[in-house]
């Protein structure tokens, strides 16, 4: 377990910070910071607090929980010696395994009512082609689950490592993980996944919706972290977007380099940085109530792009089910996990009908240059279409003699 700065160096009282103050010369403001964030002192600091202390750097660090490549370096130099006396760890699920059933089944998944860590272990090793993880963001919000959403830092960090863990075991080498989450924790996941996974992408969700903060810019945005277990995914097919255009006058908003005739008709390149896919947070729309959810639309484009028909889909936090009203729409297996309530999740696949036309409509829109609305109110305007350059060609084709 980590430990704070000043548990390492025995200093208790503000007097004993004043004193290791003077003695260091790193003011009592900086010695509190490092100790409040659990950070590394700054190289000097570090060096000073050592030599005051009588405390090696490596031992600060190691108790800590703070590693650099050289203190990894040389603890790979002695990993043999260090692995005997370390003490023997005794996983109490393994001694005692929890059978569970699922609460709820479906033609193509089934939805297990319990803590992530312990379904997780009823899932068979290398099973799973896609996993998509939604979990808490630590952030004191109230959930209908209960679960404590304000953890202490490195709390967090170390339940988040379990079920990461928990999910690359069940992975099949080629399948591929994505993680959503705030950026502040996903680059804390961001390090831990690049020692185990294949790193892919860091996807990043635009969120429209500005509100002044002090002191700060406005985080405007989510996060979603895309790997896969081995060199190369099993499957990828991601949708092409089409070309934005003015939703009143149908005109063109951007003008591509002039190269309109090489346009692709089926659409744009996806990037990385998602601007059309807002969060659901209108209760009109919110199929879960007292938190916010993700958009079918998000798990229609990762399902789309790292899944095919009658692939295995997971995800260990169930939330309000879109993961798995979309999974079924598009006849993937899947299997589900919810440590709350699960009542709004088994509603939504009593009402799946209504889910498909929202899904069908904005698919609609995919894998092509201009919607069919669109395309027709460019042609009424006299504006090109994508069929204009190809019957421009037909114009010059040679005639073989």
């Amino acid at each position: 377990m980590k430990s704070q700065l000043f548990d390492i160096l025995s200093v208790k009282s503000k007097r004993e910070i004043l004193d290791l103050s003077q003695k260091t010369g790193v003011s009592y403001d900086m010695l509190t910071y490092y100790n409040t964030n659990n950070l590394l002192p700054s190289y000097s600091d570090l060096q000073s607090i050592a030599d005051t202390t009588r405390i090696s750097k490596i031992e600060i660090m190691l108790s800590m929980g703070i590693y650099d490549n050289e203190l990894i370096s040389k603890l790979s130099q002695y990993a043999t010696t260090i692995s005997k006396v370390l003490p023997a760890v005794i996983d109490d699920e393994k001694k005692h395994p929890i059978v569970l059933n699922p609460a709820f089944k479906t033609n193509f998944g089934k939805l297990y009512n319990a803590d992530c860590l312990q379904a997780l272990k009823e899932v068979e090793h290398d099973s799973i082609d896609l996993i998509f993880a939604d979990p808490p963001f630590n952030l004191n919000k109230s959930y209908p689950s209960n679960i404590d959403d304000n953890l202490i830092e490195g709390d967090y960090i170390r339940w988040s490592e379990k079920w990461i863990d928990e999910c690359i075991r069940v992975l099949k080498p080629g399948g591929s993980f994505f993680l959503w989450n705030i950026p502040k924790w996903n680059t804390y996941f961001s390090k831990y996944l690049n020692e185990r996974l294949t790193f892919r992408h860091w996807i990043v969700s635009d969120i429209k919706f500005s509100l002044p903060i002090k002191g700060k810019l406005y985080p405007s945005h989510y996060s979603m972290l895309y790997y896969c277990k081995g060199n190369k995914p099993n499957y990828f097919n991601a949708d092409r977007l089409p070309m934005e255009i003015c939703p009143k006058c149908k005109s063109d908003l951007k003008d591509y380099g002039g190269y309109k005739d090489k346009m692709n008709p089926l659409g744009i390149n996806m990037t990385d940085v998602w601007y059309d896919i807002p969060p659901v947070r209108h209760s009109k729309y919110k199929k879960r109530k007292g938190a916010n959810e993700l958009s079918i639309r998000l798990l229609d484009r990762v399902i789309e792009m790292a899944s095919q028909t009658g692939d295995t889909i997971l995800d260990p936090f169930g939330g309000s089910g879109t993961t798995y009203i979309t999974a079924e729409i598009k006849k993937r297996n899947w299997i589900g996990i919810e440590i709350g309530p699960i009542d709004e999740i088994i509603s939504r696949f009593a009402d799946m009908h209504s889910e498909e036309v929202t899904l069908s409509n904005y698919r609609k829109r995919y894998n092509k240059l201009f919607s069919d609305e669109d395309t027709i109110a460019r042609k009424k305007k006299g504006l090109w279409t994508h069929e204009t350059f190809i019957k421009e060609e037909q114009l010059f084709i040679p005639i073989a003699v």
